[in-house]
């Protein structure tokens, strides 16, 4: 009997990527029931009928509610009876969020608080809530927005009672082939006889397929504790790498076209911050990462610090496995733009 038979699952945001790999993920287990909320009525169907063409006999365990998360009496009623909750309602494009940050701020933070509440009100066991390695060491809005959603989190799991529900985060890196990503970009440019835009050659980003990115909420709503961060160990690539794999599995001779950085990029992405490292548990292929429940009695920290910041450092895109040419194209060989079934 695994930890989801015959309970509801509840999925923000589920017309997206994640909710797709969720769903693909478990409908065919003994899950009770499986909630869809967002509020793109036209996604909705177009999952509706996915699934009853894909999986007949399963779709009947999928409900879906409209409701937008910026505004809490919208999405109330969906949590009813809700067991367990995987927030990944968001906004994710970094230049759209450079250009409208309070737009950020209102579904990432403020949309964030209302799952919360309502998960309170409705007596969910567990949440998990979905972050991003742009939240550590932010430098454009959408990583800020998603680093305060993370504080808050934490900062509520402090005052939840035994009973309560248990709220989790999951921080990722870059999700290959996910809704808005590159990989599914440089596809449509050699579809259309374009060479792939390359931003910076040397940049690097983590790497990982969606079907990671579903253990890793599912390792989380194992064994997370109130409070806890889950970050799973992941190889990285340059973007020089990602782009030439690409051509070379798709046979295009187009090569790339360096565009320069867009707004809000950073070189490389930082998973595990150094002053999360002092408390981070390692694990077999992952992090965990113990909320930090100091109190606000800050004279207890005033007369000593803590010298082991200076032996940890971060867990970045620069300093993780990096993968060759040919390691790249194993791991596109994965997804289903190349053949593979992630």
């Amino acid at each position: 009997m695994s930890l989801f038979t015959d309970k509801i699952l509840l999925i923000t945001g589920g017309t997206g990527s994640f909710g797709h790999a969720v769903l693909d993920r478990f409908l065919a287990t003994d899950v009770g029931e499986i909630r869809i909320l967002s509020r793109d009525e036209k996604k909705q169907d177009d999952m509706r009928h996915e699934y009853q063409k894909k999986l007949p006999e399963a779709a009947r365990k999928i409900r879906f509610y409209i409701g937008d998360v910026r505004d809490y009496g919208s999405i109330a009623g969906a949590f009813r009876g809700a067991d367990y909750v995987f927030h990944a309602a968001a906004l994710k494009q970094v230049p759209s969020c450079e250009f409208y940050p309070m737009e950020a701020v209102r579904t990432n933070v403020v949309g964030s608080d209302n799952v919360i509440s309502a998960c309170v009100a409705n007596g969910v066991k567990k949440a998990i809530f979905l972050s991003t390695d742009k939240a550590a060491y932010p430098i454009n809005a959408m990583g800020m927005s998603k680093a305060l959603m993370e504080k808050n989190v934490i900062a509520r799991s402090r005052q939840m009672l035994p009973g309560d529900p248990v709220l989790c985060l999951t921080r990722y890196g870059n999700v290959m082939a996910s809704r808005g990503s590159v990989i599914p970009l440089f596809c449509e440019q050699i579809a259309a006889g374009k060479p792939l835009t390359v931003t910076n050659p040397e940049m690097t980003r983590f790497m990982m397929t969606l079907a990671d990115a579903v253990e890793l909420v599912l390792y989380a709503f194992e064994h997370g504790r109130q409070g806890d961060l889950f970050v799973q160990k992941a190889p990285a690539a340059t973007i020089e790498t990602l782009a030439q794999a690409v051509l070379e599995l798709k046979g295009s001779a187009l090569g790339v076209s360096c565009i320069g950085t867009r707004h809000g990029e950073k070189l490389y992405e930082t998973l595990v911050t150094a002053e999360e490292m002092l408390r981070a548990e390692d694990l077999p292929g992952f992090y965990r990462i113990a909320a930090d429940n100091r109190d606000l009695n800050y004279d207890n920290y005033f007369s000593r610090g803590d010298s082991r910041l200076a032996l940890h450092g971060s867990y970045t895109s620069h300093n993780t496995e990096r993968l060759d040419l040919e390691g790249m194209k194993a791991l596109l060989r994965r997804l289903k733009l190349f053949g593979g079934d992630c």
